[in-house]
């Protein structure tokens, strides 16, 4: 078995490399820090078993540090403060952030090995980091956000009221639902919409205290809608909160008779929206390092940096996936990548490596029409049919031109066509055009 990996954080040499020598001749890998900005760089790196965290350093004092990680979500493993003129409010402090133990100075040697030991133990319950709130950015449209759930949260205290999240998809609701979870209690994304019909009371029962989420609540049938219904007046019986998700304009569904009238009224009583990643683009260089940070822990992958050209390249990208895509972009660089940085390079051939079969596609769609090559536009157009098939030819011709130029985004292809999403997808179809997934 692999020895365990301790971090020792703390300004005074002697203290370090003694901690060190005593871990080491217990079997452990020890790493060493002299200040907190060492620290941050290694926990971004790699997840320590346990940290020993000096609470008096020059550049950042430990308690500082210690809320950084809890803020960061990356606070995943025991954090043991360490000080030789601590008082009880600022071990009180440490452990209300997260600290898992305080060790005053100078340590006992039995007592650092066997808090170090209980702490060891403690670390392999844990999770290993997962995204949050925290890494959906710092813009003022997330900060907005983050202050609004900050408020629904604080107000659970009588009955947690439902909320309803609207935004594109893949914008990172779930971790605004997550957000509302409080610690230690049960959380359930519902994917069976059967159960909502037919056992909807079991379903509160499992998340009793805790929190049910919706990803899609457009996506329920009727009896889907009139179970959601009911599990929505009584949750409040079960402590329970439930928290549905939408990228669809449910007024509109409502008026169409395709989404709960009493359903609706009672989701918009508590709604906000989540931005679209295009809304918030300067927060994409650290949300792409948090996700690749992400990536090299749990897959114990070796770290590698992005260059700053690899960053902008990112932050300058068209998103229609939102968050989604990003996270599924930042793997594939992880994993196809050559060089010892991520490259712009890289970024653009992840980035466009459907370009060329996109482009043959829609070639081999129009092809069998083309005749005639208009000079000024460049369209090939066969005049000896009738008016319908030309006016098909045409508009085959029109979308395949801009499709190619807003890179698959069917929102911005709807909004320059000048039709509705519904419309758009049924003129794609009527013209054979097919969307690449």
């Amino acid at each position: 078995m692999a020895s365990k990996h301790i971090l020792v954080v703390d300004d005074e040499i002697g203290i370090r490399e003694l901690l060190r020598d005593i871990l080491q001749d217990e079997g452990y890998q020890v790493e060493l820090a002299d200040n907190a900005a060492v620290a941050r760089a290694i926990r971004l790196h790699a997840r320590p078993d346990v940290v020993l965290l000096d609470i008096w350093m020059p550049d950042c004092d430990g308690i500082s540090l210690l809320k950084e990680w809890a803020n960061g979500g990356l606070l995943t493993m025991p954090v043991v403060m360490m000080s030789g003129h601590g008082t009880i409010d600022t071990a009180v402090e440490a452990t209300r952030i997260g600290a898992f133990d305080f060790l005053e100075k100078p340590i006992a040697l039995q007592k650092l090995l066997k808090t170090v030991a209980t702490a060891l133990k403690h670390s392999e319950q844990l999770p290993k980091s997962e995204m949050s709130l925290a890494n959906l950015g710092k813009s003022p449209i997330v900060l907005a956000l983050k202050e609004r759930l900050d408020k629904i949260a604080a107000s659970a205290n009588d009955s947690p009221s439902p909320v309803l999240l609207i935004g594109p998809k893949g914008c990172g609701a779930e971790l605004c639902a997550r957000f509302l979870q409080n610690a230690n209690t049960p959380w359930l994304q519902l994917t069976e919409f059967s159960e909502l019909v037919n056992t909807p009371l079991d379903v509160l029962e499992q998340v009793r205290d805790g929190v049910v989420y919706v990803a899609e609540v457009a996506e329920l049938n009727k009896a889907e809608q009139k179970g959601l219904l009911l599990l929505v007046t009584k949750a409040d019986k079960y402590n329970a909160r439930v928290v549905c998700g939408t990228s669809q304009n449910l007024p509109k569904l409502q008026a169409e008779g395709l989404f709960d009238h009493n359903l609706l009224q009672i989701l918009s009583a508590v709604s906000l929206r989540v931005p679209a990643l295009e809304e918030h683009k300067e927060d994409i260089p650290d949300l792409a390092i948090a996700i690749a940070n992400l990536q090299f822990e749990l897959a114990d992958i070796s770290y590698r940096e992005f260059d700053i050209a690899a960053l902008n390249g990112l932050r300058n990208a068209s998103w229609p996936g939102d968050i989604a895509q990003l996270d599924a972009v930042i793997r594939n660089l992880i994993q196809t990548s050559l060089s010892e940085k991520i490259t712009l390079d890289d970024v653009n051939r992840v980035l466009h490596q459907f370009d060329d079969a996109w482009q043959a596609d829609v070639g081999s769609q129009t092809t069998e029409s083309q005749s005639t090559t208009d000079a000024h536009t460049g369209m090939d157009t066969n005049f000896n049919q009738p008016l319908r098939e030309a006016r098909d030819d045409f508009e085959r011709l029109y979308f395949a031109y801009h499709i190619k130029n807003v890179s698959g985004n069917m929102s911005k292809l709807a909004e320059i066509a000048g039709l509705e999403r519904t419309h758009l997808y049924r003129k794609l179809k009527q013209l054979d055009i097919k969307i690449k997934g």
